[in-house]
């Protein structure tokens, strides 16, 4: 799914939202079907709920999102629409002591899940067909929610997979990354522009979060970024060197629990006598030195200032992804051409990371490579809100719950990120102290 069709509804835009959604639904189906039954009662991430909660949430979530809207759909299990509603942000501290016999048994699940989509398939298709133009719009917004939500949980569930032990999964490795040549760590000058962020509010055909919007264009000085994501390599010479071990590098809070957790090392690498390994999707292998880095913010704030350097701001990012020579902007790094195998990983086409310098034909107008996919960018800009935000209606702690000065943007994507979710505007945010997720860095320098 390249893109979400919105604004005045005509029957091929409401047949690409009902195709999407059941596409969607075919990606979180197939990602299910890697846990072993036995597994869903598993607490993968201490921080998340056990699996079984986000088998029963996607359908929760569409049920309560729609339910507003459609007047005949009729609950048929209440007390699961509301034990599925929301998931937890990943907080330090006070995790979750729910045990596995207070949630509903598998099966039970697997028919609420069912029926919502059926009383979902029906009551939207008659509601699509009769309703007025403004509320088609409402609809298909509401299918575009449904969708992307969907999506993100899709990226989210594979990165707590990531964590289940092997035994517990069925193994679906699919092809392996593509190989690439050796690279040596470089840094390319970005003369100074203007960088676009976010989305005009009445962008024809546009759907975005409420966090994407208003547009709003920043001067960005001349800087100088890393060419490639910061690699296992470039990191290991950062924990050989005793990167973790000094104090004046981190926050207190994340000293803290680093040295309280004993992780004085990235999430996804395991250590044996002197040999480092990373855990894949479906196995653990020797680390691969030319793959990038997945570290929490505050472990890639460290490194980069142990390199004299410092993360870049989202405005920086994305002048080195998405600016020109001639002072234009693309809607992608490598042009204007939607997403497409080739450029990137991402769209589900690996489990696991790629060489950083595996995609040469998806590097932005200054050589940048690797922008989109392949791990998300951590910045160093605190998530806010833009000028003008206001926040959807219907859902309107998506955003602004977050809004703490606790949260950082990060700017990208994954292997494991829809292509629909690779537009420019589109942003991602986590605590500093999360270790988990398929997120790498670069470094800029002033």
């Amino acid at each position: 799914m390249v893109g979400i069709p919105m604004g005045p509804s005509t029957g091929t835009a409401r047949y690409e939202l009902s195709q999407g959604l059941s596409d969607a639904r075919a990606q979180s189906d197939a990602l299910f079907e890697i846990i072993r039954p036995e597994a869903f009662y598993e607490r993968p991430i201490p921080e998340r709920h056990r699996i079984i909660f986000y088998l029963g949430h996607l359908e929760a979530f569409d049920w309560n999102l729609f339910a507003r809207e459609l007047p005949g759909l009729k609950p048929s299990a209440p007390a699961f629409d509301k034990l599925f509603a929301f998931g937890i942000d990943p907080v330090n501290g006070g995790l979750p002591d729910d045990q596995p016999e207070d949630w509903p048994k598998r099966d039970e699940v697997l028919r609420y899940n069912e029926g919502v989509r059926t009383s979902l398939r029906d009551e939207l298709a008659n509601a699509l067909k009769g309703a007025g133009s403004e509320r088609q719009r409402t609809l298909s917004q509401y299918l575009s929610v449904a969708i992307e939500h969907r999506l993100m949980h899709v990226e989210t569930l594979a990165y707590m997979l990531h964590r289940l032990p092997i035994n517990l999964k069925r193994s679906r490795p699919g092809p392996p990354p593509p190989r690439a040549p050796q690279v040596r760590p470089q840094m390319t000058t970005i003369p100074a522009g203007i960088a676009t962020l976010g989305l005009k509010r009445e962008q024809e055909g546009a759907f975005g979060w409420d966090n994407e919007f208003e547009e709003n264009h920043v001067f960005v000085p001349e800087f100088r970024i890393d060419t490639y994501k910061v690699t296992n390599f470039q990191y290991l010479r950062f924990v050989a060197e005793g990167g973790y071990g000094e104090k004046s590098f981190w926050i207190d809070a994340a000293w803290q629990w680093l040295r309280s957790s004993g992780t004085l090392q990235p999430a996804f690498w395991t250590r044996r006598g002197s040999q480092f390994f990373v855990r894949t999707m479906f196995d653990e292998v020797p680390l691969p030195l030319d793959w990038p880095v997945y570290v929490s913010h505050a472990e890639a704030s460290a490194y980069a200032r142990w390199a004299g350097k410092e993360l870049p701001t989202e405005a920086e990012w994305h002048r080195a992804a998405y600016g020109a020579h001639n002072g234009a902007e693309r809607a992608y790094p490598w042009g204007n051409d939607p997403p497409a195998a080739g450029l990137g990983n991402f769209d589900f086409q690996y489990w696991d990371p790629s060489p950083v310098a595996a995609f040469p034909a998806g590097s932005s107008a200054f050589g940048v490579t690797d922008l989109l996919g392949n791990g998300w960018e951590w910045t160093r800009t605190v998530f806010a809100p833009f000028e003008g935000f206001e926040p959807f209606s219907f859902y309107p702690g998506y955003s602004a719950n977050f809004f703490d000065n606790q949260h950082f943007v990060m700017k990208g994507g994954s292997a494991r990120t829809a292509a629909g979710l690779l537009r420019r505007s589109f942003r991602n945010w986590f605590q500093p102290l999360y270790p988990y997720i398929y997120a790498g860095f670069r470094c800029v320098e002033h």
